[in-house]
């Protein structure tokens, strides 16, 4: 159970939640393929659904995602092929935001999705992936 005030306690409705693991994490975003993206919301609604609790932890999924992202990074600047990288670009905000926290912030999002054939462009002067409801992940749903 979720004590009052703690992170994700709205969210279960008096239920469980599961703080996942980086490893875990970064399984679930090398599961989203080139050209597809998938919101932080839908990634936590995976892993949640996967322990068959009500809701992930926002504040540790987040933070194993943003540290899957920086070791892509530091092995993409040590030479590794960028194929075997996780590709933490195609994780998004909610909204289709992209994460100016993320390495390189917005811009470096923003290269690499396009690079995909996904369309960026500003909202509401944020960075945002246009089409993203219909190029949401459904591998994340896979097991």
């Amino acid at each position: 159970m979720i004590p009052p005030g703690a992170p994700g306690f709205r969210e279960a409705d008096g239920g469980a939640m599961v703080i996942s693991s980086p490893a875990e994490v970064d399984q679930y975003l090398r599961r989203i393929q080139a050209g597809e993206v998938a919101t932080l919301d839908q990634l936590r609604a995976a892993i949640a659904q996967a322990h068959g609790v009500a809701v992930a932890c926002p504040v540790s999924t987040a933070i194993f995602a943003n540290m899957a992202a920086r070791a892509a990074e530091e092995r993409r600047a040590m030479g590794e092929d960028p194929a075997s990288l996780t590709p933490w670009w195609r994780l998004l905000k909610k909204g289709g935001f992209l994460n100016e926290k993320a390495p390189g912030g917005g811009a470096l999002q923003a290269e690499l999705l396009e690079a995909e054939g996904v369309r960026v462009s500003p909202l509401r002067r944020k960075l945002a992936v246009f089409d993203f409801a219909e190029r949401s992940a459904c591998a994340l749903a896979s097991p």
